[in-house]
């Protein structure tokens, strides 16, 4: 169960930046040259839902990993500025904040 909902976390972080870049996008759109609204009409709902689920899914992974209340408020107000899901989440998971209860950590690869 835990490691589910925590999948579910990642990919809602993800999610929800990827939404705000389509939003933005629709934004730019409707408030530029051609002046549509269709992507701000069909991203808008879309982001709004994410950014819900992405708020429940923080408090459901805070729960089940005994995050701080710091840390807690720290994920939930990352859904406010563009793309910071997903640096909360990176910086989460280097900290093993996301990690089983009892996982060893993993192992740093170098890079090159």
């Amino acid at each position: 169960m835990r490691e589910k909902v925590t999948r579910l976390f990642v990919a809602a972080a993800i999610a929800e930046a990827c939404s705000w870049l389509a939003l933005l996008v629709g934004m730019a759109v409707k408030y530029g040259p051609p002046g549509n609204e269709i992507g701000v009409q069909i991203f808008g709902p879309i982001h709004g839902a994410l950014f819900v689920a992405y708020g429940l899914l923080v408090l459901a992974v805070a729960r089940l990993h005994r995050w701080s209340l710091g840390v807690t408020l720290v994920a939930l107000l990352c859904a406010v500025p563009p793309f910071a899901t997903l640096l909360f989440e990176r910086w989460a998971a280097r900290r093993g904040m996301l990690r089983a209860a009892g996982a060893s950590p993993r192992p740093l690869t170098p890079v090159g």
